[in-house]
């Protein structure tokens, strides 16, 4: 596949290179783009920092929650509490400490379970597979599913009402890159799942349209005794993906996708070194993402472009605004520079905006927005 030369318009004092060897008269670089950081863009430099606002006022404002502070506990996902959602997605945070009670079909959407705490066991339609902090659960729409946690099990749950879950092009880096689609692991018709079968009653609660229905069974319906095929639900832990790095350049987020749906993509952060090039920019860039919401779901680690986050707590930048590093962070990145990054989260882009439950206001740090005020340099 070719790509046509370009010569994009310049206009006074830039950088020869996006986030690398920024001029010393202006040393904050804002990228303005266009389909996420998949289409056109250019690149401003400026004299003070995008995000040196003194005062905002109006609905349209970063927002950060702590998820830890909400509700979370039931004894089915469909009851967890809804975080953030449009017509395309729905994330919802959700613990389970108990074998839940009925099988769950989701004949809404495809479903994604990032493990943030717990361990256990995954029963489905295609088998048993274990489960632990770190992995993703991709279950795709209609799977009869079921959790036996081995411990109290804390998941983000991102549901996929607009289309199925595939994986992102990798283009120039080739197929193998990020993760080889060999380690995304799927379920096992072995003892653990073979010693579920009987003759129990069970019954299978069914998601559809938002509202449920329930079949009863004089049997446990997760009875297969084998599969073939190229559908099923998969894992892979985050420890498993290896991501894409420049000692040169820092990549944009759309360089860590793991899962693309219609209308939003998934990112996983992982720890990685820091470009070491004394040049290039070593914190994340600012930036106008004019097409998308941003949310981050911290799970671990020190979250080295953010003040007074930590894991549980998540972050939803609206489209609309220029955003990036704190005002510390972006500092100490130019005089004390790490070395390696050491955190763990998950990002979802969406093309369409994104509203917050009404149970997110009890959770919501109202101060995040002006923890970018230049009086915190």
């Amino acid at each position: 596949m070719r790509k046509w030369i370009s010569y994009p318009h310049k206009a006074g004092t830039v950088s020869r290179q996006a986030h690398a060897d920024l001029p010393e008269a202006a040393p904050y670089e804002r990228e303005v783009g266009r389909s996420g950081f998949y289409g056109p863009a250019s690149h401003l430099h400026h004299q003070h920092p995008p995000t040196g606002w003194s005062d905002w006022q109006g609905p349209l404002r970063p927002r950060a929650y702590d998820l830890n502070e909400l509700p979370k506990s039931s004894a089915m996902p469909f009851d967890a509490a809804t975080v953030l959602s449009n017509a395309h997605c729905q994330f919802r945070i959700w613990t389970v400490d108990a074998v839940m009670p009925a099988l769950f079909r989701n004949a809404d959407g495809d479903d994604l379970l990032f493990i943030h705490e717990g361990a256990g066991e995954f029963y489905c339609d295609y088998g048993h597979l274990s489960y632990r902090d770190g992995d993703y659960l991709l279950i795709p729409r209609g799977t009869m599913w079921r959790i036996e946690p081995d411990a109290p099990t804390t998941m983000l749950l991102i549901e996929a009402t607009g289309g199925a879950y595939q994986l992102p092009e990798k283009g120039l880096v080739g197929p193998n890159a990020i993760f080889d689609e060999a380690m995304l692991d799927v379920p096992q018709i072995d003892a653990a799942f073979q010693a579920q079968y009987g003759e129990t009653e069970t019954k299978v609660m069914i998601k559809r349209r938002g509202a449920l229905s329930t079949q009863t069974f004089p049997f446990n319906p997760l009875d297969a005794i084998g599969w073939h095929g190229n559908l099923s639900v998969c894992r892979i832990n985050w420890r498993d993906i290896r991501p894409l790095m420049s000692h040169r350049y820092h990549l944009p987020p759309s360089a860590h996708s793991t899962f693309v749906a219609e209308r939003f993509v998934v990112c996983t952060f992982v720890p990685r070194p820091i470009e070491s090039d004394p040049g290039a920019l070593k914190v994340p860039f600012y930036h106008s993402n004019d097409d998308y919401d941003e949310v981050i779901f911290y799970h671990a680690g020190d979250f080295f472009s953010r003040d007074n986050i930590k894991p549980g707590m998540l972050t939803h930048h609206p489209c609309g605004f220029a955003h990036g590093p704190h005002p510390k962070a972006y500092a100490k990145s130019l005089v004390e520079p790490k070395t390696f990054t050491d955190e763990v989260a998950v990002m979802i882009d969406a093309r369409d905006a994104l509203d917050p439950s009404e149970a997110m206001a009890g959770a919501e740090w109202g101060g995040y927005v002006d923890s970018w005020k230049p009086k915190q340099v």
